[in-house]
């Protein structure tokens, strides 16, 4: 895929999933850094979904779906991530709603370096150059 010719969508969801990873490798309350590395996955699958899904010609409103299971319909080879972060959505309500009970440290930071992994390869995927990840760095160095 031509990075150029990506649409200025595509470009924002990523700059807003960076600044979501960001958040989520700064915060403190595992709550927080739960919900937020699951909403910096969310917005790279939605830059994905900008540059890749195209509505089906000659169909009406169907019912809509969300943004992992269109992310399995237009990316195949990501069905794994869909299906993983998709199993995280009702933790991250939880962790969002203010349960300090949802997730634990480890769930937390794991995802935070899952969020980072998946972030590479929407870009890759889109022709980018991947960020260069500091999540893994930053959740060590909270741990020791």
């Amino acid at each position: 895929m031509n990075p150029y010719a990506l649409p200025a969508t595509t470009h924002s969801y990523l700059a807003r999933a960076a600044e979501s990873l960001s958040e989520a490798i700064a915060a403190r309350e595992v709550p927080t850094r739960y919900a937020c590395a699951h909403v910096a996955a969310l917005r790279a699958a939605a830059a994905l979904l900008a540059a890749r899904a195209r509505p089906e010609p000659g169909t009406r409103r169907r019912r809509q779906k969300n943004a992992w299971a269109l992310l399995a319909e237009v990316a195949p080879e990501l069905t794994e991530w869909a299906q993983f972060f998709a199993g995280g959505a009702a933790k991250r309500a939880a962790a969002e709603a203010g349960s300090t009970r949802a997730v634990t440290e480890r769930e937390a930071d794991d995802l935070v370096r899952e969020a980072d992994r998946f972030l590479a390869v929407v870009e890759r995927s889109l022709g980018l150059v991947p960020h260069v990840s500091t999540a893994t760095r930053a959740v060590a160095m909270r741990a020791g």
